[in-house]
């Protein structure tokens, strides 16, 4: 794939830089305007009463998903059962591993360990799930039903709203970034874009299941109907305009125009509204960094932790199987991954633009680039370790 290797474009490269000055951005404009996000969150499509997709979010969330759906040649899935272990690989890893050690994790350190510098007493508003409408006072799971602003909320202890985030976060594996930080290692780009596609179909059916049942098993609201609708929205329809657009263009104007030119234009789009949603993430959540900057560094150490754990067990599976380094790389490095754009697309959608749960997605997309970045140099470092 000609974009691929390339390597990482200016976006790309500088995508940590970009986060922090979206950080910056965020909280100054929550100081100055603390009115914008609010107003942009309450345009919504809202079903019974209920608001349950942020339109704003979501015209963002399909620019991000598009462009990565887009080049996904689904012709190599078909050719995916010729390789047996890769995919069985990462089905296992990012499916029946990835999800629970992520919630094992950080439930350790946000729910035990941290929990103190967090605030044992400290609660977060959170939306009430989708259909559901219980008296105020009433519990639900670790919450409470209380009036906010004339409107009915949960009120979930702060640590269990960042343990919703890092689970968002643990139960969707990376099918955007991986295809760069592949092209880096030197992997095989062909597997790779297997990959991506064969987790970006199971996401369709099992991100929503596992998702609810760790959530449940965290005593958070499960609105699986929010859920549900989370993955039409967020995968299913940008996965759908990707399938069809790439074969209308390739038809019309060419496999090469498409890769050379069109890919190479959608590039900077992905970032642009990633960093866009963050500005408008940050807005709402400035005031809570401010007073407790090491929050950031609270959730970070969880996530990294749960990268490099992943990572390890992907490579180290992957030498054991016999597999050659060109898939034993890009199969690590999409376990180790996580997709944010859809778990923070989720988390806003099911807890609310200004949740713990939000914030706690969003982190994971700032330690992500210079994390991947070192796991992608201890890969090069590593090559010897496979049969050639």
């Amino acid at each position: 794939m000609t974009e691929n290797k390339r390597g990482m474009g200016f976006f790309e490269h500088y995508l940590s830089l970009w986060v922090a000055l979206c950080i910056v951005g965020g909280i100054v404009l929550g100081a100055y305007a603390p009115e914008f996000a609010k107003t942009l969150d309450s345009m919504s499509l809202e079903v019974n009463g209920a608001p349950v997709v942020s339109v704003p979010i979501a015209v963002c969330l399909f620019f991000m998903m598009y462009p990565i759906m887009v080049k996904i040649d689904f012709a190599e899935v078909v050719k995916a059962g010729r390789s047996v272990k890769p995919v069985a690989l990462t089905l296992v890893v990012n499916w029946a591993i990835k999800p629970f050690t992520m919630y094992a994790i950080a439930y350790v350190f946000l729910g035990l360990l941290f929990r103190q510098f967090i605030g044992t007493d400290a609660t977060d508003l959170v939306k009430m799930p989708f259909g559901l409408d219980l008296p105020v006072g009433s519990d639900y799971g670790s919450g409470t039903v209380v009036l906010h602003e004339g409107v009915k909320m949960l009120e979930i202890p702060l640590w269990r709203s960042y343990l919703a985030g890092c689970i968002l976060l643990g139960v969707a594996p990376c099918t955007a970034m991986v295809l760069v930080w592949g092209s880096l290692a030197k992997g095989d780009a062909g597997h790779t874009l297997v990959m991506v596609a064969v987790n970006s179909l199971v996401m369709l059916f099992l991100y929503g299941l596992i998702g609810g049942f760790l959530l449940g098993v965290g005593q958070l609201p499960v609105p699986w109907q929010a859920l549900l609708l989370s993955i039409g929205i967020y995968v299913a329809l940008p996965l759908l305009a990707g399938y069809f657009s790439r074969r209308w263009l390739i038809a019309h104007k060419g496999l090469d125009w498409f890769e050379q030119r069109f890919l190479h234009w959608l590039t900077p789009v992905t970032i642009a509204a990633l960093l866009l949603t963050l500005v408008l993430l940050f807005s709402f959540k400035g005031d809570v960094i401010i007073a407790n900057p090491l929050t950031i560094v609270w959730i970070a150490i969880p996530l990294a932790l749960q990268t490099v754990l992943i990572f390890a067990l992907t490579y180290w599976a992957a030498k054991q199987w016999g597999f050659r380094y060109e898939n034993a790389a890009p199969s690590a490095l999409i376990g180790a991954s996580n997709h944010f754009e859809v778990a923070i697309a989720t988390a806003v959608m099911l807890f609310g633009l200004s949740s713990g749960a939000a914030l706690a997605t969003v982190v994971g997309v700032l330690i992500e680039v210079p994390l991947m970045l070192a796991l992608v140099g201890f890969c090069q470092r590593t090559q010897g370790w496979f049969r050639q």
